[in-house]
């Protein structure tokens, strides 16, 4: 793979009839990211610049005009909802056009934690309040409205066709249908589904989406990752079983201070521990690999960093293999058909290295292992927002593209 320069490259997706092709954010998917300058200063900066409209000056961004062809509320604007608009906002001829969000916290709240962030930085798109509400993002007016029943949302007035579940909790048929009860068409679950809700990962078995489903979900951020190299590692070797370890940042379901929680583990501190808790995420993606069902498990790893987590696989395969084998194995996938999906990395990085890359997963080349021919050990990194954000939109973009 060719290397890739640190630079601020516009957001240029453009959706086809599998929901996207080649796109550039952060950084460009390849094989090397090297990095000139690594302070935060400058990654808020780069940040800052990639996620507004003055990043082009030739007016690369969506401006105010609506172009889209689907109606988008975003139900829950917390750090997947606020990342969600974000990648969004930086897409260019996007068939999605989000009209409204549904925040407790009210419009100025919305409008001041989507402009200031702590780890995406200052988004300098012009954000602010427009009346009692809506706000504004670059002229486009976004209505918000607040309620904690999906019922009581007015869907069916706004004409809304999309739902993006953002909130953690309606994530099981008769939880995300109160949204369609009150006039949504369809509902895209940011979290795993319950039940026998369809589960779709990009890259994976996306191309598989049936329109005739009104509620999908996009799985976890972790099944995310994990799923398209486990893909080519049960495609190309022949995976027999394994399991995982996610060091996955914390989050906000998590305790600042030790304070109550059903896991008691979650109940401690989160940036004073490393907190063992459980994850479906490595069940799950048998889910959209069905040949795997029954093959992994895993457990995930909180740590005291506020975002990017990091995968570690072992699997034992079929095939005898050797790690040059296996890593060759990636670079080809992630240059044909897990492109902007899947990458690989040769340079010795670390996590802060990986914070909104665009990609599902990349894979630390010089950690992968081979152990006796047939045990494979790899490494992935991935930003567990913004990378799981840029797939909640390529989901909605398959959505929009094959509306029925």
């Amino acid at each position: 793979m060719a290397s890739a320069a640190f630079s601020v490259a516009k957001p240029s997706l453009q959706a086809s009839g599998k929901g996207f092709t080649d796109f550039s954010g952060l950084r460009s998917s390849s094989a090397f990211l090297p990095f000139t300058k690594k302070t935060s200063d400058d990654f808020v900066a780069v940040v800052a610049l990639q996620t507004s409209a003055l990043g082009n000056g030739s007016g690369g961004y969506r401006k105010c005009a609506a172009e889209a062809k689907l109606k988008v509320a975003i139900n829950g604007f917390g750090r997947i909802g606020r990342n969600f608009l974000r990648c969004w906002h930086g897409r260019k001829d996007s068939p999605l056009d989000v009209i409204a969000i549904n925040d407790t916290g009210g419009v100025k709240q919305a409008s001041h934690l989507l402009k200031y962030d702590s780890i995406l930085g200052i988004f300098e798109a012009d954000v602010k309040p427009v009346g009692d509400n809506s706000i504004s993002v670059d002229g486009k007016v976004i209505k918000v409205v607040s309620s904690r029943n999906p019922l009581d949302l007015p869907w069916k007035d706004m004409e809304v066709d999309l739902v993006i579940e953002g909130t953690g909790v309606f994530v099981d048929r008769e939880g995300a249908g109160k949204h369609i009860t009150a006039g949504a068409k369809k509902v895209l679950i940011t979290a795993p589904g319950k039940g026998d809700i369809p589960t779709y990962v990009v890259g994976v078995n996306a191309d598989a989406y049936d329109p005739d489903e009104p509620i999908i979900s996009n799985a976890s951020c972790t099944t995310n990752c994990l799923a398209p190299f486990v893909k080519v590692l049960d495609q190309k070797f022949g995976i027999i079983k394994g399991t995982m370890t996610t060091t996955h940042s914390y989050t906000g379901d998590q305790r600042l201070l030790d304070a109550s929680h059903r896991d008691l583990r979650r109940a401690r501190a989160a940036a004073l521990n490393i907190v063992p808790t459980s994850t479906g995420a490595a069940k799950a993606v048998a889910l959209v690999l069905p040949t795997l069902k029954g093959k992994l498990n895993g457990i995930a790893l909180r740590v005291p960093t506020p975002n990017v987590s990091v995968v570690d696989l072992v699997v034992q395969v079929s095939k005898k293999t050797f790690a040059e084998e296996v890593n060759a194995g990636f670079r080809e996938s992630a240059e044909k058909e897990l492109k902007g999906i899947l990458s690989v990395c040769d340079e010795p990085l670390v996590s802060v290295d990986f914070r909104c890359s665009d990609v599902s997963s990349t894979v630390d080349s010089s950690l992968t292992m081979v152990m006796g021919d047939d045990m494979v050990k790899v490494i992935a990194w991935y930003d567990n927002e913004w990378g799981y954000s840029q797939r909640v939109v390529d989901l909605a973009d398959i959505v929009a593209n094959q509306w029925k």
